[in-house]
């Protein structure tokens, strides 16, 4: 595909940036957000269509899980190959690319959804929603090229953000279909956004560029699954995106199911924690820019362990009201983490570059290498947390009817990502006192 290519970019050049490359990447920026928006709300379709799902249907709440948790299993395995396509065909060419196709998901869902269709098709059509999940992974690696270290975390966190926010908006659409023409027009829902769609496609197709500078490094890829900092910021992001991404495809049901609400009142309260969780993590990045994403992260596992105990002692009085306290209170917190852990990762691999003797450029150089190979499987082992928390609820509530179960199982995983955040980047030792420079605190 033919399109603009930007052949020279050197972001930590300050002249440069200033003279010429923080227009651009704004720009790139903006756009890029459109299109990953869009992708997260395909993503989450099933999320929504499942409201619809009356008893017509014949499906289960068993059946409902697991039909959300195929959708979540997809978009996290197509992460890794989103992540590589930036290089390979360019950020703005990835993004019409990716863009468009989800015109296939969309459609697909529009002339299946009414009931007498078969649970395997429904299966299917929820598994290509998947793809809108892989946009994120393609969109965090081009931004992450275009912004110097210093503004990674304010751009990553807007850039992410911004796509999280397609989760709560097409539930809010889901909600005003409900209220007004009823729970049995979920094709209204579809037909909405074919149009954007097209919309998000034209705009990257005539706004954005391509870094000519970014290539495919398969030794970068490699060294990137061989380091430790790797797998063990994808746990911490399970704890943070994969519980974002989990709860949000979960909420209504759990909702419908615990508490009995009606497909009305589910969505009327469904978008609350993700739309707040979604506009939290911008802050999430900036709070990491300016005090170190180690220690904010370290006290947001803290918290959302906390608010976890609060939701296990508002389903043990079942009490909706606590419930739903602490139940938003965990989606800001899973909002902030998102931004912190993000920002950990382009840091950690910079301070690697430090510690290897490098300077300046070198260094940041080393750092976007590794970080942007890196970012990619990252993003897809903690969307895999998301199907976790749907298997568990699956689980829980074929077990016992509830939840409860589930969230002691997710507040014990907080306690061990609060743990190992604390071990691996925070505690001083000897060595790290010998050589500063091998510090994660401040990443």
């Amino acid at each position: 595909m033919a399109g603009r290519w930007i052949e020279k970019w050197e972001p930590e050049d300050e002249t440069f940036w200033r003279e010429t490359g923080e227009r651009t990447a704004r720009r790139n920026l903006w756009f890029s957000v459109l299109s990953e928006h869009i992708g997260f709300s395909v993503w989450s379709l099933w999320s929504v269509m499942v409201l619809f799902m009356g008893p017509e249907y014949g499906i289960d709440p068993a059946g409902k899980f697991f039909l959300i948790s195929t959708a979540t299993l997809v978009g996290a395995v197509v992460r890794v190959p989103y992540t590589f396509a930036v290089a390979l065909f360019g950020g703005r060419n990835w993004t019409v690319v990716s863009a468009l196709s989800l015109l296939v998901p969309t459609c697909a869902a529009f002339w299946v959804m009414e009931p007498g269709t078969s649970y395997t098709t429904f299966l299917v059509v929820a598994a290509l929603t998947g793809i809108g999940g892989g946009n994120f992974a393609s969109s965090m690696t081009n931004i992450n090229a275009f912004f110097p270290l210093r503004k990674k975390g304010w751009a990553l966190g807007l850039n992410a953000g911004g796509g999280n926010i397609g989760v709560p908006v097409v539930q809010l659409v889901g909600l005003l279909v409900i209220g007004t023409a009823g729970a049995a027009h979920p094709r209204i829902v579809l037909g909405v956004y074919v149009p954007l769609i097209v919309v998000a496609a034209l705009c990257a197709a005539l706004r954005m560029d391509n870094l000519r500078p970014v290539q495919n490094d398969t030794g970068a890829a490699l060294q990137a699954v061989r380091e430790p900092h790797t797998w063990i910021m994808s746990v911490l992001y399970i704890g943070t995106f994969g519980s974002f991404i989990g709860y949000s495809f979960a909420f209504g049901l759990v909702l419908q199911t615990q508490f009995g609400r009606t497909p009305l009142q589910a969505a009327s309260l469904t978008f609350i924690g993700p739309l707040l969780g979604s506009l939290i993590r911008p802050a999430g990045g900036w709070l990491a820019d300016r005090y170190g994403g180690a220690r904010i992260t370290l006290w947001n596992f803290a918290a959302m362990a906390a608010a976890t105990g609060v939701v296990v002692h508002a389903s043990r009085i079942e009490s909706l009201a606590v419930f739903l306290v602490g139940f938003i209170a965990l989606f800001v917190l899973t909002g902030l983490g998102n931004g912190s852990t993000f920002k950990m990762i382009p840091g950690i691999f910079h301070a690697q570059g430090i510690a290897k003797g490098l300077r300046g450029e070198e260094a940041a150089a080393y750092g976007r290498r590794l970080s942007g190979a890196a970012m990619g499987l990252i993003g897809a082992v903690g969307a895999l947390g998301g199907l976790a928390i749907n298997l568990a609820f699956r689980q829980s509530f074929a077990a016992s009817g509830t939840g409860t179960a589930a969230f002691w199982c997710f507040l014990g995983f907080y306690a061990v990502c609060f743990t190992l955040t604390w071990a691996v980047y925070l505690r001083r030792t000897e060595a790290v006192a010998a050589k500063p420079q091998l510090s994660y605190a401040e990443v």
